[in-house]
Formats: C-alpha cells, structure tokens, sequence
C-alpha cells in the first residue's frame, strides 16, 4: 500500500485538525493512503505516566510508521519558535532509521498552529525541516500557485500550511487555512506517488 504518513503533536486540538485536513487532500490522490499517527506526551517525572495506546484519538506512532511510509506530512504547535517537545523527543529517538538510511529520498512536508499570528510559524516550520533533511528527505512546501497564500489574512506560509489558534488557542480553521493543508495533502501524495512509480 501507498502510505503517507501524517504525524503530529496535539495540545489543543487545531494542530489534529489541520492534520486531518492533510489526510483528506492526500485521500483525493488515486492510489494514496493516508495514515494518520500522533506522539504521546512528554512525562515530566522519571517514569513513564501515558498508556502505550491512547484512550481515544489517533493511534500513537511507532518506527514502522516511518519505514513503512511512502511521504511524511509532519505537524506541531508552536512553542516558542520552536516545534513541541513531544514531537522533538519522538524525532530524537529516530537515530536508527537513519543508520538504516530508511527515509532518504522520501518526500515531506510541514505544518503548525500558532497562537499569534506572528508567533513563530515560519521559524518553527524550518524547525520541523532540519531533522528531516537530516534524514535525507525531500522537502515539499506549498507553492504560490495556491491563490490562497497571495490572500490570506490568517495563516498560510510557502515552508506549509499554517493555523492562527488565537490567544485561547480557540479560533477555527479559516477557509484559507484549511484550503492550503488540503492543498499540501494533495501537493504530498501526488509527488510522493510520482516519486514510488505510481503517479501519472
């Protein structure tokens, strides 16, 4: 199967919407898959506190996600410019796919919420990149060809797609913003399938 990966982190829930929203773009790739996985919390205490499965909500990532996966979507709040430190100590802790060189020449693409609007999107996009270029991926942003980034008064950047949570972190996707992940879903899985053989 042609699985593309969307791995996120989710606090206040905007950052699992706009991955959903990915996922829904990338379903209207023929042939394309879209898996949808998240990363637990980070303890603050020596022992593990999260249940291996979660309650409820999207099923935590494993490696195989990763090796198995044909194109990563990765999202993140942002936290100070900076993506959250659940999905950085979950990337911490992929040292060995890339001993394996498992995702090199793997497409990827990026995705955050932000609480202002110039909160650190764009920085903690470029966050989210590095560990992936480590990794030997190549990374798809989101072109000008979308209309909706030459309007947007909200979020959308070309480095992915972009959400303005509002200081209570309560404010809805907005038509531009979930235009764009779809865009970027879409944009993920038709190079990602061009990429394995299978694109037209």
């Amino acid at each position: 199967m042609n699985e593309i990966l969307v791995l996120y982190y989710s606090r206040h829930g905007a950052t699992a919407e706009m991955a959903r929203l990915i996922a829904r773009g990338i379903g209207e790739i023929d042939g394309a898959t879209a898996v949808l996985r998240r990363v637990p919390e980070v303890s603050t205490v020596c022992e593990a506190t999260e249940e291996t499965i979660p309650a409820s909500g999207d099923p935590y990532v494993e490696p195989e996600d990763l090796q198995r996966c044909i194109g990563l979507a990765l999202g993140s709040p942002t936290r100070f410019g900076n993506m959250a430190a659940p999905l950085k100590y979950f990337l911490d802790q992929t040292s060995g796919l890339w001993l394996s060189g498992a995702l090199i020449g793997k497409p990827a693409t990026v995705f955050t919420s932000t609480s202002s609007l110039h909160g650190g999107q764009e920085s903690t996009l470029l966050s989210m990149m590095l560990p992936l270029l480590h990794h030997g991926m190549l990374i798809c942003g989101v072109p000008y060809s979308e209309t909706a980034l030459m309007h947007t008064t909200t979020g959308g950047t070309p480095y992915g797609a972009s959400h303005l949570a509002g200081t209570d972190s309560r404010l809805p996707l907005s038509d531009d913003e979930k235009t764009l992940c779809m865009a970027q879903g879409r944009r993920l899985a038709g190079i990602a399938m061009q990429l394995a053989g299978d694109g037209k």
